[in-house]
């Protein structure tokens, strides 16, 4: 990977602080012309992965031209606030990081975490076992409603070790929340931590405690948590862990149980995200919780995948703004995403990587403040996977020759995570072309990166207009992301 030439500062007048997702009340000149900026490529068919491959200059410059393929930014329209991307930890990414020499191990947790790589600031993982686990299992033993058994032993072998090292190389802290994908068997209508089945009644508060121990668990080990997910995929019934919650279940269990209890465990600053999963039904989710004052009091907000898409069609964005524009008050975070059947003869499949700017820029651009991969590491057989659900991840390991492969993935997210950083306000940015995707946000030390993306098959010349009348001229390759500092 070639590495990044530092950035030039850009002088700018910083705008007034926005309100959340409306614009800034007074209007200041953005001042460039004359000051440079940085482009920073990933392209098909050629050797850039985040490679500098210009500086250019702000000039000022007339009417835009229908002729032209334009990019407009305007500094003085900020939105929502970035926490952090990132992807997830699971038992599979862990165990097979300790497969690695040390050198590999280095290697890759820089590439993830560190200032020379892109930089990840958000962490994932499972409450007990999911599908990317070795096989079942929980922290309790089978039947101990009281919790007396509790201990994360099982995660001390693999998984802990690996998040702390992570949680070093990003400088010593890093937003880390979690995710369960079924209750114990036993608290279960189907007794079986697989195919789905409801949470019985009876064990509500059992199941609202475990999370309260998971939390403090986690935090004795010097991992602060900052919050939860009440259930990964409340509406699939999958061959691995799966737990079934209709929206009126999930917010009873919200209001009743896990809200109160975490709060009677001192642990009420942690953050609740609702639904974790698919576009497609979240409307019904956030109307039901959110309508609810008692329920909504206890949800920081919602979460969600992009599998929507299994039953063909585009992803649904306009769902996340739908939901943003009647509940501003509640953030949207993007807890899952993957590519899935995995092919080692595709890690270098392109579409692969467009899926994940696509979805950012697009995501980005409805109001989601956080965004988060699936597995960050998986083997050469796209796992290990105890249920057979093999996916890829945007680094593999090749565990038989102690290699890394990187797959255009990695760089596509890298042009958001390494140059977007927790604290930046997305700015306004419109593309007056449909070819050329874009989002853009501000950085706390003042500098703007804009992400632009390009899935035809051509080269494209295109002018990024910032403020009135400033705007540089840029080629982006077919097939390229582009993020351009400023």
């Amino acid at each position: 990977m070639k590495r990044f030439i530092p950035l030039i500062a850009i002088a700018f007048i910083a705008c007034s602080q926005p309100n959340k997702n409306k614009t800034t009340n007074s209007t200041k000149e953005f001042i460039a012309e004359g000051k440079t900026a940085t482009v920073i490529t990933t392209a098909k068919d050629t050797d850039l992965r985040l490679s500098q491959t210009n500086q250019v200059e702000f000039i000022k410059t007339k009417q835009a031209l229908e002729t032209e393929n334009s990019i407009f930014v305007n500094p003085n329209n900020t939105f929502q606030t970035l926490i952090g991307i990132g992807g997830a930890i699971t038992d599979a990414s862990a165990k097979v990081f300790a497969k690695l020499t040390k050198e590999k191990q280095e290697e890759f947790i820089t590439a993830y975490y560190g200032k020379e790589g892109i930089n990840y600031t958000l962490i994932r993982t499972s409450i007990h076992s999911c599908d990317f686990s070795s096989g079942s299992f929980t922290y309790i033993k089978e039947g101990d409603k009281e919790l007396k058994t509790f201990s994360i032993d099982h995660d001390r072998q693999y998984r802990l070790p690996m998040i702390k090292r992570a949680i070093k190389k990003a400088g010593g802290s890093m937003l880390f929340y979690a995710s369960p994908w079924s209750p114990p068997a036993f608290m279960k209508d189907n007794k079986n931590m697989l195919q789905g089945g409801k949470l019985l009644p009876e064990y509500y508060d059992a199941w609202a405690r475990y999370y309260a121990k998971f939390i403090k668990a986690y935090e004795k080990e010097g991992i602060p948590v900052w919050g939860v997910t009440i259930q990964n995929e409340p509406m699939a019934i999958q061959r691995w862990e799966s737990c079934i919650y209709t929206a009126e279940e999930e917010r009873d269990f919200l209001k009743n149980h896990l809200g109160p209890i975490l709060k009677q465990e001192g642990l009420g600053d942690k953050n609740i995200v609702v639904w974790d999963h698919n576009r497609d039904l979240i409307t019904h989710r956030a109307n039901t919780i959110f309508d609810d004052p008692d329920a909504a009091k206890y949800a920081w907000g919602t979460g969600f995948h992009w599998y929507e898409t299994w039953r063909g069609g585009e992803p649904m964005f306009d769902n996340l703004q739908k939901i943003q524009e009647a509940y501003p008050d509640k953030k949207l975070l993007f807890t899952e995403g993957c590519n899935e059947a995995f092919d080692p003869a595709k890690y270098q499949y392109w579409p692969n990587a467009e899926r994940y700017g696509h979805s950012m820029i697009n995501d980005f651009n409805r109001g989601t403040v956080g965004w988060t991969d699936w597995n960050i590491l998986l083997d050469e057989t796209g796992g290990p996977n105890h249920v057979g659900n093999l996916c890829f991840s945007p680094i593999h390991a090749d565990t038989r020759t102690d290699s890394l492969i990187y797959t255009p993935s990695y760089y596509y997210l890298g042009h958001f995570s390494k140059y977007i950083r927790p604290g930046a306000k997305r700015v306004s940015t419109v593309s007056s072309v449909s070819f050329l995707e874009s989002t853009s946000f501000i950085n706390e030390d003042g500098k703007i990166a804009t992400v632009v993306m390009n899935r035809s098959e051509q080269s494209i010349n295109y002018q990024l207009y910032v403020g009135a009348n400033q705007a540089v001229s840029i080629n982006i390759p077919a097939r390229a992301i582009q993020t351009i500092i400023y």
